[in-house]
């Protein structure tokens, strides 16, 4: 067994008639917003929305066209990764900034050497929050009945 870790960010799946990398892995991201447009595509359909990506380009070998970052909130707990950088708070916690080309365990907190990239992906965290209706935990939390 191989100490080297896994690099697939794809998911793992398997359809031998349909998947022509067989075996092989992939660093593309993806999330589970891409698997409406993937289903979609390979129903021969279009997805009903503008969020996710088609994966189907990445099973054939390709690239997989990402022209928006990625955002995720769950209990708090939020993110957006944008390239190969990834602003992660793991609530109620600040914003942590990593490279995940050169850091993909998230060792190295980058916030502080690099503010303005950290700043730029918490503004676009706070749009798309906004526009999806992404509501602050605590506030959630608040609001519950016991």
């Amino acid at each position: 067994m191989s100490n080297q870790p896994r690099v697939s960010k794809l998911p793992a799946v398997h359809w031998p008639k349909g998947i022509r990398q067989h075996g092989k892995l992939t660093n593309q991201p993806a999330h589970l917003i891409d698997i409406m447009p993937t289903c979609a595509t390979l129903a021969g359909a279009t997805a009903p929305t503008a969020e996710g990506r088609s994966l189907v380009p990445g099973f054939e070998g390709g690239t997989v066209q990402r022209t928006d970052a990625l955002y995720w909130e769950h209990e708090g707990n939020r993110a957006v990764r944008d390239g190969k950088w990834k602003l992660v708070s793991k609530h109620p916690g600040k914003w942590e900034l990593f490279d995940i080309d050169a850091d993909r365990t998230e060792m190295n907190d980058l916030a502080a050497m690099e503010p303005e990239i950290a700043s730029r992906l918490s503004g676009m965290y706070d749009k798309w929050a906004g526009r999806v209706g992404a509501e602050d935990w605590t506030k959630i939390q608040q609001t519950r009945p016991l």
